[in-house]
This record gives structure tokens, C-alpha cells and sequence, in this order.
């Protein structure tokens, strides 16, 4: 794997690197540099070099680069669907699904010459107006993660260059083949040199660019540990940071809901892309008489979920991303069991034909989960499903509340007032009715509550453009007695 840095293609000076693995067959992709922090001061300072004259490129040529680029990434959808899907894991379709997230985050950020607008009042007293004006902060950096190596990025790329600021991106060590190629897209676009840059590399590139000077503003996603590490970290030096944490999402069923769709809306959500993204469901909650319909159903669903390569037609579920994750969820299967659990689906250390070497798990339901286990406050990140049941919606929202995180919950219901009333009462950043996977469309926030998020202004859309620039008021008074007429 290259660097960019000032639009050009360098081999890091790393000495260590990491081997890039596809998750399904074992097979070596490739190796990823740990770049030294040299290399993302190298990152930082072309992208200060490059800032004085891209913040002066008027918005509506900015936004001309955005527009090439939604082509540039319709075209080549399906490669980097291919890239996505050997390096990450997920089925073609996932990955598909992942690339138009990418692309719509993009047709938004074309939006920035009315996003990025200011508002004014004239004569706040006589003969003085104020003026508020949004200004770009400076260079910019993207820590992402491994489970959508495509799309989070364009949580905030497209936003951060549309609004003038340049960029520096590390891509998950694990998943950099994808960014590779967008890079690629985004080198032939024509950019000025240094408004978009790339490093790879681990932990010591993201403490550099942590606590480099010049870096204004970090967005992140990942774990909530990792979170609260860049959280603090970057807040310690006077950065504007956003984190995304980790999730525990729970899913809420009453008597009222349609048990054939409940039951395969949860399973996609719960199963989908092997349980690895921040809005997959891990916790069913059932209400009063919804215990023995939903459960049957739900068993039925992961049962039944196709499990292998995500290229090969037929596949609903591919791997996690790891042999150290696989252990690591299984791991917390056992010990949910050893607390009282039982898995009625069990799918640990599956066999899978032809692909021994794949990181497998098949979709896991487990039951009777003591409250007070360890496991019902860990992020467990994979395709793993606890059923929990409750008599009533006030108990449901009241063990929806409990936990740390509060990333998404959903209800489903036939009736409208208990809609509402979870809506209202559930202390979560994202809602679902009737959803099994909350994300919102591009033009709002990614959004996340308590143990979920860190910082005020979330990924995508307004929220983007406002935490990428600053707002600057100007107060201005013109006496007669100064004025020439002309």
C-alpha cells in the first residue's frame, strides 16, 4: 500500500507492515504500512500548504471536483464493490449497498453553496449591521474503521473539502485496499496538490495526528474506547473532534407487530454483514405475547441465514473481519452461557466447505442472558442476537435506558401512540419504527447518544458543514463622515 501526500504516490518508510487478509478465504491481499509520524507531518503540512489557496476557489468550483467524483464512483461501483467484499468480508450487495451510501453523502455535499451560507441583521442599532460568515478551518483528518472502509469516510470527505478545508485520511489498517482505489478516483480529478492526502498506518499515526499542531479537526469511528482515547486526546489539543463509539442496540417488539416482517427485519439487521456495523441489532426485547411468536420466527431466520463467501451468488452472511475477532465472540457466547444463557441457535465454529481458513460465524440466538452478565453490557460486534422479555413497553424502555451506549433502538407496533411514545422517551441518537437498521439518509445526522458518541455534531449533512467550519460575526458601522462619494 502507497501514501498520497502533496498528489503523489509515496511508498512509506515504515519498517513494519501488516498483511491484509480476506476474511473469507485466508488469502494475503496485501500489506498495509505503519507509517511513521513523519509521514503524517508530511500529510499535515502539504495539506497547510494547499489551504491558503484552496479556501479562496469559490464553492461553486469546489463543488465541481464532487460532482466528477459521484461519477467517478458510479463507474467504478462494482470494482470497488469487489474491493470491499474481499477485504472486509460482507456479501456483494452489502457492499453495493455501501458504495451508494458513499455516493449519496457526496450529491449532498454538492449542496455547500447553500449549506455553508451565513445570515445577517441590518441596523441591530443605528447605522451598525452584524453579520455571521462561515469560514473553513484548516486541515482536516479521518480516522475510519474497518466495517464500511467505503462509505464512513464520506461522512465527512466530501463535506470537509466542499466547505475549503484539505484533508488527511487513515483508513483502517486492516480494510486500506478500498481507499487505495478511491484515492486513485480522487487523483484524477484534478484536486489541487495536498487538499486530499492519505496515510496508513496504526496507532502511532493516529496519536500524530492527534497531537499534531496544525491538524484543526478530527472525525472518527470506531469502538467507544477508542472513542473516548481520540475524544480526549484531540480535545487536549485544542482540536474540534467527533467520535462515533461502539453500540449495544436494542430492538423492541410488541403483541401488536407483524410477526413475518419483525421477524426478517430483525434477522437482516441483527445478521447483516456479520453483526459488524454500529447499528446492527444485538438485544430483542419481546413484549407480553410477542415472547413465543417472535421467538420462533427469529430462531427460524438465523437458522435458515446463508453463511459463506460474500462473492458466491446465494450468500446472505459472510465472515468477521478477524480470527481474533471470531475468538473473541465466541468467547463471550461461552461466557454468557457460563452466567445462565442458553444458545437455542448456536453458530460457533461452523463449517464452512471450501473455506476453512475463513473467519466464520453463523447467526447465534441466545437466551434466558442474565441482566446483570458482563455480556449484556459488552458490544459484542458480531452476528450474535440475545432475546430478553419484558410484560410491558415501560419496562422495555426502561432496560433500553440501562445500558451505556445509545446509538439506535427500535420499536415495532401496529399502533401510533406507542410509537410516539418510545420515540420520545428512548435515550438514543437514531429511532427506528418498524426499522431494523435506523441510518439516516445523508441530508441528516449520523447521529448517537451517551456512550455512543463523543462531541456535539455528528457525520453527514448540516451537522457536517457546521462542525467543518467556523462561524466568524462581524459587526460593521459606516459613518457618513468616513465615506467618499463617488
Amino acid at each position: 500500500m502507497l501514501n498520497y501526500i502533496q498528489g503523489e504516490w509515496r511508498p512509506s518508510a515504515g519498517a513494519e507492515t501488516l498483511a491484509v487478509i480476506n476474511p473469507a478465504t485466508g488469502e494475503e491481499l496485501g500489506r498495509t504500512p505503519m507509517s511513521p509520524a513523519a509521514e503524517v507531518d508530511a500529510a499535515v503540512q502539504a495539506g497547510a500548504r494547499a489551504f491558503p489557496d484552496w479556501r479562496r476557489v469559490p464553492v461553486t468550483d469546489r463543488v465541481q471536483y464532487l460532482f466528477k467524483l459521484k461519477n467517478a464512483l458510479e463507474d467504478n461501483l462494482d470494482d470497488l464493490a469487489r474491493t470491499v467484499t474481499m477485504e472486509c468480508g460482507k456479501t456483494l450487495g452489502e457492499s453495493r449497498g455501501e458504495l451508494r451510501r458513499a455516493i449519496e453523502n457526496v450529491e449532498v455535499a454538492c449542496g455547500a453553496p447553500t449549506m455553508i451560507q451565513g445570515y445577517n441583521s441590518e441596523d441591530i442599532a443605528a447605522g451598525i449591521d452584524e453579520i455571521m460568515i462561515r469560514q473553513p478551518l484548516g486541515v482536516c483528518a479521518i480516522i475510519a474503521p474497518f466495517n464500511f472502509p467505503a462509505m464512513i469516510p464520506f461522512w465527512f470527505l466530501p463535506y470537509a473539502i466542499a466547505a475549503g478545508n484539505t484533508l488527511v485520511v487513515k483508513p483502517s489498517e486492516r480494510v486500506p485496499l478500498t481507499m487505495q482505489k478511491v484515492f486513485r478516483l480522487l487523483d484524477g480529478l484534478g484536486l489541487p496538490k495536498g487538499v486530499v492526502n492519505l496515510v496508513n498506518g496504526g496507532r502511532e499515526a493516529v496519536d500524530a495526528i492527534l497531537d499534531h499542531p496544525v491538524v484543526r479537526a478530527v472525525s472518527f469511528v470506531g469502538s467507544s474506547a477508542v472513542a473516548r482515547h481520540v475524544y480526549s486526546r484531540g480535545a487536549a489539543s485544542g482540536k474540534r473532534v467527533q467520535c462515533q463509539g461502539g453500540a449495544k442496540n436494542p430492538v423492541v417488539i410488541l403483541p401488536d407487530a407483524d410477526v413475518a416482517s419483525t421477524s426478517e427485519i430483525v434477522a437482516d439487521s441483527a445478521f447483516g454483514c456479520a453483526g459488524q456495523r454500529c447499528l446492527a441489532a444485538a438485544m430483542a426485547i419481546t413484549v407480553g405475547d410477542a415472547t413465543k411468536s417472535f421467538g420462533e420466527a427469529i430462531r427460524q431466520k438465523a437458522s435458515s441465514r446463508v453463511t459463506g463467501y460474500g462473492l458466491e451468488d446465494g450468500v446472505q452472511m459472510g465472515p468477521v473481519i478477524t480470527p481474533e475477532s471470531r475468538a473473541r465472540i465466541e468467547g463471550l457466547i461461552d461466557q454468557a452461557i457460563r452466567h445462565g444463557a442458553r444458545a437455542v441457535v448456536d453458530g460457533r465454529r461452523p463449517v464452512v466447505p471450501k473455506l476453512e481458513k475463513g473467519n466464520f460465524i453463523k447467526p447465534t440466538i441466545i437466551e434466558d442472558l442474565p441482566l446483570s452478565s458482563e455480556v449484556m453490557r459488552t458490544e459484542i460486534f458480531g452476528p450474535v442476537l440475545s432475546v430478553h422479555h419484558v410484560n410491558d413497553l415501560d419496562e422495555a424502555i426502561a432496560l433500553v435506558n440501562s445500558g451505556a451506549y445509545g446509538n439506535q433502538a427500535s420499536l415495532f407496533t401496529s399502533n401510533g401512540a406507542s410509537a410516539r411514545k418510545f420515540r420520545y422517551e428512548a435515550e438514543v441518537g437514531n429511532v427506528g419504527i418498524n426499522v431494523g437498521v435506523a441510518a439516516p439518509m445523508a441530508f441528516f445526522p449520523f447521529s448517537g447518544a451517551r456512550g455512543s458518541f463523543f462531541g456535539d455534531l455528528h457525520g453527514q449533512g448540516r451537522d457536517a458543514f457546521e462542525f467543518f467550519t467556523q462561524e466568524k460575526v462581524v459587526v460593521e458601522r459606516w459613518p457618513k463622515a468616513w465615506s467618499r462619494t463617488f
